[in-house]
């Protein structure tokens, strides 16, 4: 059953394909106004500022915030890191996450109570008086949610923990790697500190960019030192909202893909690519009911929205059996852990992992065609 052509189900990862605007101005924007920003006085270091101003602005557009502040880093990761090592974690802290942390949270707490006592705590998202009661007996310092999980597909609710946990001085940290552009969220609320993304995931832009959305009162310690482009002759970083966090060149390409990809959303509207993504979970979900061998995974307390990923594993096989067999029969996946550890012990699956689908706007008839027939093969040669 061997196959040339791709069934992409790894949009969690990175969606693919982009938008063919995304392409195209990424290729003439490139060639025509491949330079710095804030380089030089000249016509095309100021078209290049123009555009990177223009991205920041429709950012702020697509999450209602236009008084608030854009940072563009090469990734998320970078951006968590910058928050996170910056905001000054002290000794005692209580901090809570999610069950849903990705490894780019995780890693960076573990490093940080390296040298710094955390308290590290698991909030209980399914439950909102639960919440109010953990605060209460142990007053939040950080609150670090990952907005919808990368192995299930979970939608935690962001807003409501984040206004339980304002009034007792909480940070609050939203991971949006895997919502933005995707979930209509509100960010001009000063109850949400830092609202993180990812450019290459449900944004439809290019890898190589992604960064974090702030007030322009935010002031964590930079992670990166170094030529900004602007007062040139001070040692200091400057103390301006983006320059200080925006050190060394920003990747003019993978910002006008993004921007072109944020304008594509605009055009097609947030809620119908959202309303596309539900419909396909709804065809997965129906597709794996088809099979008896098929166990979709779920939290043990369900929460009521949902991302497009799913997650499962299958009778008889381990998920990097079952990704192998996809792949041959050309279906791409991801399986293991997804860098999500702590999610996998949550939902029982650790430390295997699970066999995880991500459709996207994009996803066609056929790839679902193609998936069904390769359950249906592996099923019958079971």
């Amino acid at each position: 059953m061997l196959k040339t052509r791709t069934a992409y189900f790894d949009n969690a990862a990175t969606t693919f394909p982009k938008p063919e605007e995304v392409y195209r101005f990424m290729d003439i924007f490139y060639r025509e106004c491949g330079v710095n920003v804030g380089r030089g006085q000249h016509k095309l270091a100021a078209r290049a500022s123009a555009l990177v101003s223009e991205t920041r602005e429709l950012l702020l557009d697509l999450n209602h915030c236009p008084e608030k502040r854009v940072v563009f880093t090469p990734s998320a990761t970078e951006a968590l890191n910058i928050i996170l090592r910056g905001i000054g974690i002290k000794d005692g802290w209580n901090v809570y996450v999610s069950p849903f942390e990705h490894n780019a949270v995780t890693r960076v707490l573990h490093h940080i109570g390296q040298t710094v006592r955390i308290n590290l705590r698991t909030l209980e998202v399914h439950d909102l008086p639960s919440i109010q009661e953990q605060f209460a007996a142990h007053r939040p310092n950080l609150v670090v949610m990952s907005h919808a999980s990368n192995v299930c597909g979970a939608v935690v609710p962001v807003h409501a923990i984040s206004a339980q946990a304002r009034p007792y001085g909480a940070i609050n940290v939203i991971d949006m790697a895997q919502t933005m552009g995707l979930i209509d969220t509100e960010l001009s609320s000063s109850e949400i500190d830092y609202a993180v993304f990812a450019g290459h995931k449900t944004l439809y832009g290019p890898l190589g960019v992604g960064g974090f959305i702030c007030s322009a009162s935010a002031n964590p310690t930079p992670l990166l030192y170094g030529g900004t482009g602007i007062d040139s002759a001070n040692l200091d970083l400057p103390m301006s909202l983006p320059e200080r966090y925006e050190v060394g060149s920003l990747n003019i390409q993978a910002i006008a893909g993004l921007n072109a990809a944020l304008k594509w959303i605009g055009a097609i509207g947030i809620h119908t690519i959202c309303k596309r993504e539900a419909e396909h979970r709804n065809r997965l979900l129906s597709i794996f009911s088809q099979f008896s061998n098929v166990r979709v995974v779920e939290p043990t307390h369900p929460l009521s929205e949902h991302i497009g990923v799913v997650s499962c594993v299958i009778k008889g096989y381990a998920p990097d059996e079952i990704g192998k067999i996809l792949c041959a029969c050309g279906i791409a996946v991801r399986t293991g852990l997804h860098c999500s550890p702590d999610t996998h012990r949550q939902l029982g699956t650790f430390p295997s992992g699970t066999i995880r689908f991500a459709p996207s706007y994009f996803t066609t008839s056929d790839d679902f065609a193609d998936l069904e027939a390769a359950l249906d093969h592996i099923e019958q040669n079971s």
